[in-house]
């Protein structure tokens, strides 16, 4: 077993501070223009959620709950399922309020979530990681209204490969490649990190907004 001062216990937390340190990225790959061509709306897809820092650290705080022991496929599916629902509804004209403040709580809930383990069901610990995905996915289809079906279908693919790919192997990486359980504090700490950026993120969209 590793303990708090393990290298696994850095890493998360290094991950974590990398993501409170980075500034916020172009959310979209094509500049903004709305993908055209099966091979725009994959690649589209496949870069989205890892331009932007808030939906970026969102992935992580799923990846690390399912090394937690929300379960390896569990919580990216449920991710990726509430992201579709969430794509589903922007994309029939239903927005939502105060948008990117919903998608900065969800990385500030998420966050918490890994601070406070016991607070939580695994039930509930899904329901929130599910819900998330929607808020998120509801986001992440603004870059996606007006394309043809080709490059949508492209988009939503590339969508769910990259977040169930980063979040699950996030977990594979935090559990010791599925050898033995993370560890609390590493991710109690990293939870922490990725509060703090949900809260910046929130605190800068609510200013910003005013």
């Amino acid at each position: 077993m590793t303990g708090p001062g393990s290298t696994e216990t850095r890493i998360l937390v290094a991950l974590a501070g990398v993501l409170a340190a980075t500034p916020a990225l172009a959310h979209h790959p094509l500049g903004g223009d709305v993908p055209g061509t099966l091979v725009d709306g994959l690649m589209s897809g496949l870069a989205h959620p890892i331009l932007g820092v808030d939906h970026l650290a969102a992935l992580v705080a799923v990846g690390l709950i399912a090394a937690r022991g929300a379960g390896l496929l569990a919580a990216p599916g449920g991710w990726v399922l509430g992201m579709l629902a969430g794509v589903a509804l922007h994309m029939a004209g239903v927005g939502l309020p105060f948008g990117e403040a919903l998608v900065a709580g969800t990385v500030l809930a998420l966050g918490l979530a890994l601070v406070a383990p016991g607070a939580l069901s695994r039930p509930a610990v899904l329901a929130l990681v599910a819900a998330g995905g929607f808020m998120h996915g509801h986001a992440l289809a603004e870059s996606i209204i007006g394309a043809e079906a080709t490059p949508l279908v492209a988009y939503l693919a590339g969508l769910a490969i990259v977040q169930i790919a980063l979040a699950a192997g996030i977990a594979l990486v935090a559990r010791g490649l599925g050898r033995e359980p993370a560890q609390p504090a590493g991710l109690r700490a990293a939870g922490l990190a990725l509060a703090v950026v949900g809260a910046g993120f929130l605190v800068s969209g609510l200013v910003g907004s005013a």
